[in-house]
Parts: C-alpha cells; sequence; structure tokens
C-alpha cells in the first residue's frame, strides 16, 4: 500500500470514528462517505479491535507500573516524614497528617488491586487466556513499610 493511499485509508477510519461519535448510523456514514456500509463496517472492526489492543497494552504495561510507583512514592513519603526531626510542634503535627493521609491512600491503591485484576482478568479473557491459578494477583503487604 502507497503513502497516498494509506493516508486516505486513515483518514476514512477517522472520519468514521468522528462520524460514530457524532452518533451517525452505518448507512448515514455510507451515505456521507459515498462508501458502502459493508466498507463501514469492516473499518469500526478495525476501529474496536484497535481499541481492544489499547486496553490490553495499558492493562499489561502501564498500570501495573503505575501502580507500583504510586505505593513506591507513598512508601518513601512515609520514610521521609518519620525521620523527620524537629522541634516545631505545627511541623510536626502536619508530618503525622501526610503519613495519616498516605497510609489511608495506600490502603486504596491496595483495595483497587480488586479493580486491576478484573481488569487483567478481562483482557485475559478477551486474549483467550484464562489463568489457571484462581489467584492471579495476591497482596503483597510485605512490600509496604
Amino acid at each position: 500500500m502507497n503513502v497516498k493511499s494509506k493516508q486516505e485509508l486513515q483518514w476514512r477510519r477517522d472520519k468514521i470514528r468522528e462520524l460514530t461519535i457524532k452518533g451517525s448510523t452505518q448507512r448515514e456514514i455510507a451515505s456521507d462517505l459515498r462508501i458502502s456500509v459493508t466498507l463501514v463496517n469492516k473499518d469500526l472492526g478495525f476501529l474496536r479491535q484497535q481499541a481492544k489492543n489499547s486496553i490490553q497494552h495499558y492493562v499489561d504495561e502501564y498500570l501495573p507500573a503505575e501502580f507500583q510507583y504510586c505505593l513506591d512514592a507513598l512508601n518513601m513519603i512515609v520514610k521521609e516524614m518519620w525521620a523527620l526531626k524537629t522541634e516545631d510542634n505545627r511541623e510536626l503535627m502536619q508530618s503525622r497528617a501526610l503519613i495519616k493521609d498516605c497510609c489511608a491512600m495506600r490502603i486504596d491503591l491496595l483495595s483497587s488491586a480488586t479493580v486491576v485484576d478484573r481488569a487483567v482478568k478481562f483482557v485475559d479473557r478477551h486474549r483467550g487466556f484464562v489463568p489457571q491459578n484462581k489467584d492471579v494477583m495476591k497482596d503483597d503487604t510485605s512490600k509496604i513499610s
């Protein structure tokens, strides 16, 4: 496929996406773009697959890393706040309040691990892979200080 054909294909798919978002039916899109309903349906299938791949990549690559970065950052803040040496009671109270907030955020993150687990299972199920182990994601609270 040459560059011009690729650009035309991309333009058509972008236009189909735009018209779909605006609520147009497949027949209306086909009429507006002067193409067949079959071609609109084919391009919509391609766009759905592209979206599925994007979600799969997000769940596989981005989400677990971001989850761990957040936990690590909260742990670092808690450690630094406990190490804070000050005679100023106001500063000490603020550091303790920050520790409390970080602990609450860690609990929220760890509680949302079930959401992450469900997302991973959803992607695996639609990929055709079903884990043999029912406990795919166990909380490893030993990493939390």
